[in-house]
């Protein structure tokens, strides 16, 4: 019996998947938080997503999930979710030391 709904910490999508890529390459962060208003969860995501991204100098992006009908669609209740270079990374919780590793790994042509 599978439970594909349920998300997993650090579950990581199949890349250049449309659905699951709010990053445009050319011009945003490598780390997107979606996140919505009110959700304490998010904050808490957030506030680690902002530690790391300030210790390894990245930018980073917060999009509210319920300002796009499309990613409330797909994500409804699920926020936070963290993507890093356009994969998903991690849903509801944050590892820190694995988003700092993540980050450290370099972009997604570092394979």
């Amino acid at each position: 019996m599978s439970f594909s709904w349920i998300p997993r910490w650090g579950a990581r999508r199949t890349p250049g998947d449309p659905e699951d890529s709010p990053r445009d390459p050319e011009d945003s962060p490598r780390v997107v938080v979606l996140s919505r208003v009110g959700c304490h969860l998010c904050e808490d995501v957030v506030g680690q997503v902002e530690q790391v991204c300030a210790a390894r100098g990245e930018a980073y992006v917060v999009r509210d999930v319920d300002e796009d009908a499309a990613l409330v669609s797909r994500y409804g209740d699920l926020v936070p979710v963290v993507f890093v270079d356009g994969v998903e990374f991690a849903t509801w919780r944050l590892d820190p030391l694995a988003l700092d590793a993540a980050l450290r790994r370099g972009g997604p042509s570092d394979g």
